[in-house]
């Protein structure tokens, strides 16, 4: 048994040893030993900072990965940082060397976007609706109840049609999308103190629910009855926390690991629009590769989503599980409830209309995407 003086020496002599290996510019190591769990010996670290050393010198190609969130946020938000690493390091066989820089150290958001588009940053990984300001066309996946579900999501990114009318146009921006990751969807969160649960649109009647800064998402929620409150997203837990807004509508993983557990009451799977991400890559830094590394980056891609669709819904049981414990409580909708809400909002109403000819290029091409979402894809996940 570890007694309190034991385990503070352990986290003491972890903390010593993350710092020295972040000091000597070793922060990928740093990471890689946290997740392995061997911080406390300075043996294994040892270890672990040579086999890093030794892979990037011996590699061909360094890719700067960056991210908006630290390792481990996968336990509730299945975005598979490390396997997306260790699976291009591998597929490529060493060509490639993936430097890691968790956390947001690089930026988060649109400019961590901006910074892939630049090429300052070889490869990050960032929401649709922050790449959608850089690729217009991803931000088709916010049309409501075209691809909310998760495996409606899968089949639309993972079809034909979606490689031909979205990721051609995200390549004339200077993206290379690697792979769409599925979260799950977005909820319907009402904070303690408001008034709750929202089963039916009725529920939402004028009650104030934050939005970023997407035109869609405020249209929907306008056409649900709500009152759609921007807030910035380092703004939100203090505005929902006073009351300047009663609700909000991250994925269930997003909200636990933001730390929102113990300011709500309600959770309600309205399955509306995907709470997605993606990995994208500079693309004139990739054309630069050789073929067969840009084929194992592919590769790499496809593995990487595999583990993250087998991980959503352990990943989301976990964030239920933690939020439950703080009082939140669940709601599934039945498939009347679920109509009643794609008949007040659903992408099938003309208010869409303008937005589908923008983001597909025509009527014909999105009634292609709807398709899509609606074939079974090779790919299966778990839905909400």
């Amino acid at each position: 048994m570890i007694d309190d003086k034991d385990a503070t020496e352990v986290q003491s002599e972890e903390r010593r040893n993350f710092l020295k290996l972040a000091g000597t510019g070793a922060f990928t190591a740093a990471v890689v030993a946290g997740a392995g769990g061997v911080l406390h010996s300075g043996q294994a670290v040892a270890q672990t900072a040579k086999e890093e050393r030794e892979r990037e010198q011996a590699a061909k190609y360094v890719m700067n990965l960056a991210t908006e969130y630290p390792i481990g946020t996968t336990r509730s938000y299945p975005m598979m940082q490390l396997d997306v690493k260790e699976n291009i390091q591998n597929a490529t066989d060493g060509k490639v060397y993936v430097k890691l820089s968790p956390g947001g150290q690089l930026g988060i958001g649109s400019a961590l976007a901006q910074k892939v588009q630049a090429g300052t940053v070889q490869a990050g990984q960032f929401s649709l609706s922050n790449f959608a300001p850089f690729a217009p066309t991803v931000d088709l996946i916010n049309l409501p109840y075209l691809c909310g579900a998760n495996q409606r999501f899968v089949n639309l990114v993972t079809s034909d049609v979606w490689k031909a009318e979205v990721n051609s146009r995200v390549e004339e921006r200077g993206f290379r999308p690697l792979f769409y990751f599925c979260i799950d969807p977005r909820v319907v969160a009402i904070r303690k103190g408001a008034s709750g649960p929202v089963i039916k649109p009725g529920d939402l009647a004028g009650m104030k629910f934050r939005v970023p800064g997407s035109a869609m998402l405020q249209q929907f929620y306008r056409l649900v009855g709500a009152n759609p409150t921007p807030v910035a997203w380092g703004e939100t837990p203090s505005a929902i926390k006073q009351g300047v807004a009663d609700a909000l509508d991250p994925a269930v993983g997003a909200l636990y690991a933001f730390g929102f557990k113990d300011i709500l009451s309600h959770v309600t799977f309205t399955q509306a629009v995907p709470d997605s991400q993606c990995y994208s890559c500079n693309l004139e830094w990739f054309k630069t590769l050789d073929g067969d590394v840009q084929e194992a980056i592919d590769w790499a891609s496809e593995m990487s989503f595999h583990q993250n669709l087998a991980k959503v819904p352990s990943s989301r049981t976990f964030a239920m599980a933690e939020m439950r414990k703080s009082g939140v409580e669940f709601h599934s909708l039945t498939a009347d409830q679920l109509g009643e809400w794609r008949e007040a909002a659903g992408f099938q109403r003309s208010e869409w209309d303008s937005f589908k000819v923008d983001l597909a290029g025509s009527m014909e091409n999105f009634a292609k995407l709807v398709e899509a979402a609606e074939t079974r894809s090779r790919f299966y996940v778990h839905d909400a």
